[in-house]
């Protein structure tokens, strides 16, 4: 009953019914061909898709807010939802409504929410897309992270004090965690990231632990070198019931689940990853004009995620930074391979989240297409890559699958240019099915029958503009103008009147539309058959074809980075464990590409012995300190991600971690002072940095009176070569 005493209908019986089920999400309620949202979903959409508020039943005196979009504009719609903030749940027609007893049966078919995005008119293709899990366990923090639209799922146990630095690194769109937990929601509020409360018992131990090896088939997770029982583990768990519940159906393209070790990357928290701007600039958020927008030269979505995750995670052992050097320098040398192979990637689709559709059953025809060119480009590619010295080279062309018997499979059904749907047929290659060609044929000659009969009735009453069309209501019809009404036979039977026509039926008719429509009807429910064996033949491939992609995203990094060293003048740095820093010549990589050519002038960068481990660098104001002590943390971190750098030459100390202290990165918005943000920044660098560390401070003090300022800064500086003997750089 409605609250004026109205019997609902069924259908709204069953909307309210969902709603309850789906709380948190705008339901978007499939009815015939179009979506709709009611009372205050129908509001907030209206709002924030510009679309008209209607009303249900507007003869009533409370009549219900109403708004929806065709069905076909789903996408759009959405990613504005989306992006608004919202989580959706999609509730579909999941039968036929020609065969439906009744009411249409609906269902949830997923639940759509920031982190949990599969679809690429949703997705930015140059960026990942990650969930996370955050768990708080009894000593530490176990954290599991996942890219839905690739599979790719990770795992490690963190501490209170780096939690807000591991999220930041992984940039997550969205947060699960145990609900109540207003300390966690205090702490990670301020960044960019969709938080979502979880019921507590989705992070009961036990049933993660029992969730994963149910999911991945196996007695233990030791084959994933995951310990079993600690927070991460947990986290994993947690973060996979989400993924389930919302995306209701199968998942099998997460088939592996990996550890993220920290001790063998650069690490960097969140206030030094946003002052130096590495992917994002301080004042727009922008990607243009920050690190990662010069150093992408990739031609791949799947390049530029991987070269995102690069920057984000530098390397700190130092024969895997030479492997990469090595790759870097031979492909630079050889800048005809480099051109052929980047032109041949170009050609290649986003295999990652191709994969991740096919193996969740939502590839169209098309995906499958994509899927076959892109593996008809690996032979090529493989070819150009053999016999390389490198031995990252070695190993990455090694390691592609080249999958021929997937694409074969796929060449010999498919059309090469299929439609996107298979709601019209048309997908099968002719002659790949006896049957299938038989019914296309019965199709093909009822309508030619058709035509035949519309020419010889047209001559045989004398209406010589005598019509044949088509609707779903009453089928095939022969239509006859007003003037020409009185020529029509008697066993014509009207169905229509129309201002200026008349449309009618003939048993003749009739009879042949039923073997045109069985004979179509059957041909598209025969090619949706074949077309969903084959899907699911190419989606038991998902292990081998994700490997290769990755493989892909590996090669055109590092054939990006080799034309941005041949292009860009950058030289190969000569790397070392010890603590020194020596650039001759060095330009701030930023800066020196937005610059016409030849204005910024080139510095040096002389750290540790014989230079000392502490420099003050002085000069007035807009001398460029800030870009200078910025450039040389730029660098070191371009070296250690295995970029070649501006510079004539280097020789550059592995860091273990890179430290900054900018005025820029103030973060005035938590209700923090200048100086309170100073001195929590400060006193973290102080805790935190060791030996190997590169530091850099600028304008240490200014948010207190000059004399403590200039007392803060000195006993700072004092410690830091004194106790701790960083390689800093104080301006």
């Amino acid at each position: 009953m409605t609250n004026t005493g109205k019997k609902l209908t069924p259908m709204m019986e069953r909307y309210l019914e969902v709603k309850r089920q789906n709380p948190g999400t705008l339901l978007l309620f499939r009815m015939g061909d179009f979506y709709e949202l009611f009372h205050e979903d129908a509001e907030i959409a209206a709002r924030i898709l510009g679309i008209t508020l209607t009303s249900r039943d507007k003869s009533s005196s409370n009549p219900v807010p109403m708004a929806g979009f065709p069905h076909h504009s789903l996408d759009s719609y959405l990613y504005k939802l989306i992006h608004a903030g919202y989580r959706a749940s999609i509730c579909d027609q999941v039968e036929d409504p020609k065969k439906a007893k009744g009411m249409v049966k609906r269902e949830v078919t997923r639940v759509v929410t920031p982190g949990t995005l599969t679809d690429d008119a949703l997705l930015d293709p140059h960026e990942n897309n990650f969930l996370a899990s955050i768990y708080f366990g009894k000593s530490n923090i176990g954290l599991a992270w996942l890219e839905l639209s690739t599979g790719r799922f990770l795992t490690s146990n963190t501490t209170a004090e780096h939690l807000v630095d591991e999220l930041a690194r992984i940039h997550p769109a969205e947060c699960i965690f145990a609900e109540g937990n207003t300390a966690l929601q205090n702490a990670i509020g301020h960044l960019d990231t969709m938080l979502t409360e979880r019921p507590p018992w989705s992070f009961a131990q036990d049933e993660c632990e029992k969730r994963l090896l149910e999911h991945f088939g196996t007695k233990t997770l030791e084959g994933f070198n995951l310990e079993q029982g600690t927070p991460s583990i947990t986290a994993a768990g947690a973060l996979l019931e989400y993924i389930q519940e919302t995306q209701k159906s199968s998942i099998p393209h997460i088939n592996q689940i990996e550890p993220y070790e920290r001790g063998d990357r650069l690490l960097i928290d969140e206030a030094t990853r946003r002052s130096l701007e590495l992917t994002r600039t301080i004042r727009e958020g922008k990607r243009e004009g920050s690190l990662i927008s010069v150093l992408d030269e990739t031609v791949t979505s799947m390049g530029a995620r991987l070269l995102t995750d690069w920057i984000a995670s530098p390397l700190t052992s130092l024969p895997e930074i030479h492997r990469r050097h090595n790759s870097v320098e031979e492909l630079s040398q050889n800048p005809v391979l480099c051109t052929e192979v980047r032109e041949q990637l170009a050609k290649t689709y986003d295999l990652q989240r191709l994969t991740a559709r096919i193996a969740t059953g939502r590839a169209s025809a098309r995906d499958l297409s994509f899927l076959a060119q892109t593996l008809a480009l690996l032979p090529k590619l493989k070819a150009k890559l053999a016999g390389r010295k490198a031995d990252l080279l070695q190993q990455l062309e090694a390691g592609i699958d080249l999958c021929a018997e997937v694409r074969s499979d796929i060449e010999t059904m498919i059309i090469d240019d299929p439609p996107l749907t298979l709601n019209e047929g048309g997908v099968i290659r002719p002659g790949f099915s006896e049957e299938l060609d038989e019914l296309r044929l019965l199709s093909r000659g009822g309508k030619e029958w058709i035509a035949g009969y519309r020419n010889e009735e047209s001559e045989r009453i004398g209406i010589p503009n005598l019509k044949v069309g088509y609707n779903k209501v009453f089928g095939y019809y022969l239509e006859v103008s007003a003037a020409h009404a009185a020529k029509v036979p008697e066993h014509y039977i009207r169905k229509q009147t129309l201002k200026n026509q008349e449309r009618y039926i003939t048993p003749e008719l009739k009879e042949y539309e039923e073997k045109v429509l069985k004979a179509e009807e059957r041909a598209i429910e025969l090619e949706q058959t074949m077309f969903h064996d084959l899907r699911e033949r190419v989606a038991r491939e998902a292990p081998r074809t994700q490997k290769t992609a990755e493989i892909l995203a590996q090669i055109d990094v590092l054939f990006g980075l080799a034309h941005l060293a041949t292009h860009a003048g950058y030289t190969r740095p000569e790397m070392t464990e010890e603590p020194v820093l020596d650039v001759r010549e060095s330009r701030h990589p930023v800066l020196d590409r937005l610059q016409p050519s030849g204005e910024f002038v080139p510095n040096d960068v002389l750290l540790g012995d014989p230079y000392g481990r502490v420099q003050i660098i002085t000069g007035p104001n807009m001398a460029g300190k800030s870009t200078y002590i910025r450039q040389a943390a730029l660098l070191t971190l371009m070296a250690q991600i295995g970029s070649f750098i501006p510079a004539s030459e280097a020789r550059i100390g592995i860091a273990d971690r890179i430290f900054a202290r900018v005025g820029a990165s103030d973060e005035l918005s938590k209700g923090q002072s200048t100086f309170m943000v100073e001195m929590t920044e400060a006193a973290r660098i102080l805790n935190s940095a060791s030996e190997r560390s590169l530091v850099i401070l600028d304008e240490i003090g200014r948010g207190t009176s000059t004399y403590d300022g200039i007392s803060l800064a000195w006993s700072m500086t004092e410690f830091l070569h004194d106790q701790i003997k960083a390689r800093t750089l104080f301006a």
